[in-house]
């Protein structure tokens, strides 16, 4: 099994020099947890859900003018569609991340999250 068949496909995107409140109305809007960055349609970083809470707890980040640069973690944990789930699954675990960026040749064309992992187990375990 593959990772293309449990990602989320065609993620929502922000772009990096977009405010932090774009990025929290996109979250509450999409139910997201997680909101890769790009600039010029690459990818260069991954904000979630948890970092956009702790920044929006420090008194002198104003999120109408903070961009999502300053925000997002650069170093993202990036896998092709064709990756295997066992893989994948396995990664993330042993890194501590939570989410993956699925690309191809260079393009977000998907994301990973605990909830697609459970969406996963879900059928994998089904009844028949």
């Amino acid at each position: 099994m593959t990772i293309d068949a449990f990602m989320t496909a065609s993620p929502h995107t922000i772009g990096a020099a977009q405010p932090l409140s774009v990025a929290r109305e996109m979250m509450s809007q999409y139910s997201l947890g997680h909101l890769p960055c790009v600039e010029f349609g690459r990818l260069v970083g991954m904000l979630s859900e948890r970092e956009l809470d702790l920044l929006e707890s420090v008194p002198e980040i104003n999120i109408e003018t903070t961009p999502v640069s300053r925000g997002m973690t650069r170093q993202t944990f990036n896998v092709a569609p064709t990756d295997s789930l066992h893989d994948v699954a396995t990664a993330m675990t042993d890194r501590e991340v939570g989410s993956a960026v699925v690309s191809r040749l260079g393009d977000v064309v998907g994301v990973f999250t605990p909830g697609d992992a459970l969406r996963a187990l879900a059928a994998l375990t089904k009844a028949p």
